[in-house]
């Protein structure tokens, strides 16, 4: 069975944004993973057919993040067959499906190369990628697409005044322009939605689920009654290890207030986070005097012995 057409692609702002900065800060041509989810969207209607009711839902993809490889050829060869095993695993995403992938070529033209189809054409095909597409209130369905998006970024042919980017989004999908005919894979254009922020597109903002690479910070975070208990050895060590690694960065901010800056209640301690600013400032403020003192200390040791030396070769000269 063929996989549906999708209507648009979507896209927020800011993730586009951050697309095009690591493709323009890249030494050369680079590649990447697209995720996000696909989305049954049924628009009303007053139609009192209900047959058509399937045939009317829209399928819009979402980008919700992506993954740059920083180079070119990263899953795949120079034939455009991939590496499935160089293909993040669906289960180390599970707020995000694999959608698709995206290339970035520096002075080339705005079309997609055989290679670039013949990847998109290896990545559907794998089994492994495909996921369910989700109704409006995001439950899953038993209708699956393949991994079918990618997006092209190039930049202009000559070089330019203004820096500018290009990029065209297209889904990989089967056509049979005749009805005897096999259905042959080819890439159609779509249209790419930037979603901004405002009332209309609040419910993209809200539904999204940000993932940080960064590893957990080691902050206390017991309640008031395990705080009784007697610390280790171990623990005392550790502590007064972070303290003095936060005191060289913002001194006297205790360990203890950073960990009220973390998790779902940090929105209350915004004076928290103030002050810890504040003391980062104070902290580059007595760096600064210190280094403005000595370098005033050492301006007065070469004075001193420009001092020194004028004073010898004239007595020198004087015998």
């Amino acid at each position: 069975m063929e996989d549906p057409q999708l209507h648009k692609i979507a896209i927020s702002g800011p993730t586009l944004a951050s697309m095009i900065q690591r493709f323009s800060s890249s030494l050369g041509d680079v590649d990447g993973f697209l995720f996000g989810h696909v989305t049954q969207i049924t628009p009303s209607n007053l139609s009192d057919d209900s047959s058509s009711s399937d045939s009317d839902s829209q399928l819009v993809a979402t980008i919700t993040g992506f993954f740059c490889s920083g180079q070119n050829l990263s899953f795949y060869d120079s034939l455009g067959r991939v590496n499935s095993l160089r293909v993040p695993s669906p289960n180390n995403h599970q707020h995000h499906n694999l959608i698709g992938w995206f290339s970035g070529r520096r002075q080339s033209p705005l079309r997609p190369s055989l290679r670039e189809f013949s990847v998109t054409n290896s990545l559907s095909k794998t089994p492994q990628f495909r996921f369910s597409v989700k109704t409006s209130s995001q439950s899953p369905t038993n209708q699956t697409l393949a991994p079918s998006v990618f997006i092209l970024f190039t930049t202009p042919l000559t070089d330019q005044l203004i820096h500018t980017h290009q990029y065209r989004a297209y889904q990989l999908h089967a056509s049979n322009k005749l009805s005897s005919s096999a259905s042959s894979p080819s890439f159609h254009a779509k249209s790419l939605d930037v979603v901004n922020i405002g009332p209309a597109f609040r419910g993209h903002y809200d539904s999204f689920s940000p993932n940080c690479a960064l590893p957990l910070l080691n902050c206390d975070t017991r309640n008031s009654c395990s705080a009784m208990n007697v610390e280790s050895l171990t623990a005392q060590r550790e502590k007064i290890s972070d303290q003095k690694q936060l005191d060289s960065c913002a001194e006297g901010f205790l360990v203890e207030t950073l960990s009220l800056l973390m998790g779902p209640e940090a929105s209350s301690y915004t004076g928290a986070v103030e002050d810890l600013y504040e003391k980062m400032l104070a902290k580059i403020d007595i760096l600064a005097r210190l280094v403005e003192t000595s370098s005033d200390k050492v301006l007065e040791l070469e004075n001193h012995n420009r001092k020194l030396r004028y004073k010898v070769a004239r007595s020198s000269g004087l015998e």
